[in-house]
C-alpha cells in the first residue's frame, strides 16, 4: 500500500464491525492515518447514521478515500453516493476495486461483510489504496456522474 499522505475514513454497521477493525489495524500498520466513524460494536445500529458524516467528510475534501461495510454493502453505498463528490462502489473483489478506482475514479469503496471473507477483504481495501485513477476518456465520464437531475 501506498498514497500515505491520505487520511482514510472508514465506518460501518454491526454486520461490518468485525471486518472494519481488522481492516483499520492493517491501514494503521502500512501507516495510513484512519478516522473511525463507526460502529463501536456489534450492537445494532442504523448505518446511515454513521454514513452521513463520513461521506460529508469525503464530499467536503476532508477524507480522501473511505471504506464503508455492511453485510451486503448496498445500505451503506446508497447513503453515501447520496453526496455529490462521493463516488461510492459496492466491491466484491479486487478485479470489481480495480476498476471502480481506474474508470470511475471511485474514492469510497463499499465491502459486503457477510459475502467476503476477511483475505480477499484485505486484497480489495490494497487494490483500492493502490490504484491512481486512469483519467483520459474517463475524466468526462466521471464529471458528468455528478450532474443534478430535477
Amino acid at each position: 500500500m501506498e498514497d500515505f499522505d491520505i487520511v482514510v475514513g472508514i465506518g460501518c454497521d454491526h454486520a461490518g464491525y468485525e471486518l472494519k477493525e481488522k481492516l483499520k489495524s492493517k491501514l494503521k500498520k502500512f501507516g495510513y492515518t484512519v478516522q473511525d466513524f463507526g460502529a463501536n460494536s456489534k450492537l445494532s445500529v442504523d448505518y446511515p447514521d454513521i454514513i452521513h458524516p463520513l461521506a460529508k467528510a469525503v464530499n467536503d475534501g476532508k477524507i480522501h478515500k473511505a471504506i464503508i461495510i455492511c453485510g451486503s454493502g448496498n445500505g451503506v453505498a446508497m447513503v453515501a453516493n447520496k453526496y455529490i463528490n462521493v463516488r461510492a462502489a459496492v466491491c466484491w473483489s479486487p478485479e470489481i476495486a480495480k476498476y471502480a478506482r481506474l474508470h470511475n475514479d471511485a474514492n469510497i469503496i463499499s465491502i459486503p461483510a457477510r459475502f467476503v471473507s476477511q483475505r480477499k477483504a484485505f486484497t480489495i481495501m490494497d487494490v483500492f489504496m493502490t490504484t491512481a485513477f486512469e483519467a483520459g476518456r474517463h475524466k468526462i465520464r466521471v464529471e458528468k456522474i455528478s450532474a443534478v437531475i430535477v
